[in-house]
């Protein structure tokens, strides 16, 4: 494949997986203002998941469940990850999620980057993070006048949580698992620790919660979030690298405020328009700076 190719590719699966992560934090919000427990989400999302790839589960690598990589990656992506992202949107709105999810990973996948593998970023990309960040500053200045303690418990579970998929971000990228096997192994390896737990101890709401809400979090977290975006993402690491993969994502807190326009009823703000600008702009200078 040509560079150039491998751009186009590359940037198709990054804009892919920015539309699902905008839905990511709009539907998980959803759910964490209904009667489901954060528990139940994670358990609908397994539960759906492992149901679709169940016909691929005899063509997995015969070493697979022995990697101890592999287990790695499927604790900071999905068993660490997804229970503090859940109960952080039970707290805190769907806009923070994607600030604190999407618009920290530049930042995040940076310092993890050069912590794991010395990679520090140049003066160019230095130039691109300051952009990004001047950005979601701006996009982020209507929510701060909301501020609580709640919203502040959610914020810190949400970063944690992102914490967890910068470490899986730069890792993924390093050892070069095919996307397929890896979303496999992620999606059965969660599904064989998490599941029992689930249904022995975790408190459980499911049978109160409306059908709708339960389809909807099952065919959205299951399907999108786990298969679609999972294989969209790991597709753009391989091509783009993580940093360039990142500095994109980060217009999804943008698409968020965006999108409130048509769906809330919200106005398009100045701060908004200018974390539009500065973001749009610093994830194109950012992305100038080659793989990572």
């Amino acid at each position: 494949m040509t560079e150039k190719k491998q751009l186009v590719w590359g940037y198709l699966a990054a804009f892919a997986t920015l539309l699902m992560w905008a839905g990511f934090s709009l539907i998980s919000r959803l759910g964490g203002k209904s009667v489901l427990t954060p528990y139940d989400i994670f358990a609908l999302r397994l539960i759906t998941a492992s149901i679709i790839l169940l016909p691929f589960l005899r063509s997995m690598p015969a070493r697979a469940w022995a990697d101890r990589r592999l287990w790695l990656l499927t604790f900071l992506c999905s068993l660490i990850y997804c229970p503090l992202a859940y109960t952080g949107f039970k707290f805190a709105p769907a806009a923070h999620g994607a600030i604190l999810l999407s618009g920290m990973q530049p930042f995040l996948i940076s310092a993890v980057a050069w912590l794991l593998v010395g990679t520090r970023p140049n003066r160019v990309r230095s130039i691109g993070l300051g952009l990004i960040g001047t950005g979601i500053i701006c996009a982020a200045m209507p929510y701060l006048a909301e501020w609580s303690p709640d919203y502040a418990f959610g914020d810190l579970l949400i970063l944690l949580s992102s914490i967890c998929w910068a470490f899986y971000g730069v890792l993924a990228a390093r050892w070069k698992y095919s996307p397929w096997t890896l979303t496999r192994a992620i999606a059965f390896g969660s599904s064989i620790v998490y599941l029992p737990i689930y249904w022995l101890w975790l408190p459980k709401e499911m049978s109160t919660a409306p059908l709708s809400m339960i389809i909807i979090q099952g065919a959205f977290q299951g399907i999108s979030a786990t298969i679609l975006a999972m294989l969209t993402y790991l597709k753009s690491l391989e091509l783009l690298g993580p940093e360039r993969t990142a500095s994109f994502l980060a217009l999804v807190p943008v698409v968020i405020g965006v999108l409130a326009v048509p769906l809330l009823d919200e106005s398009l703000t100045p701060w908004l328009v200018s974390g539009i600008v500065f973001v749009s702009l610093g994830s194109y200078v950012a992305s100038k700076t080659g793989r990572a």
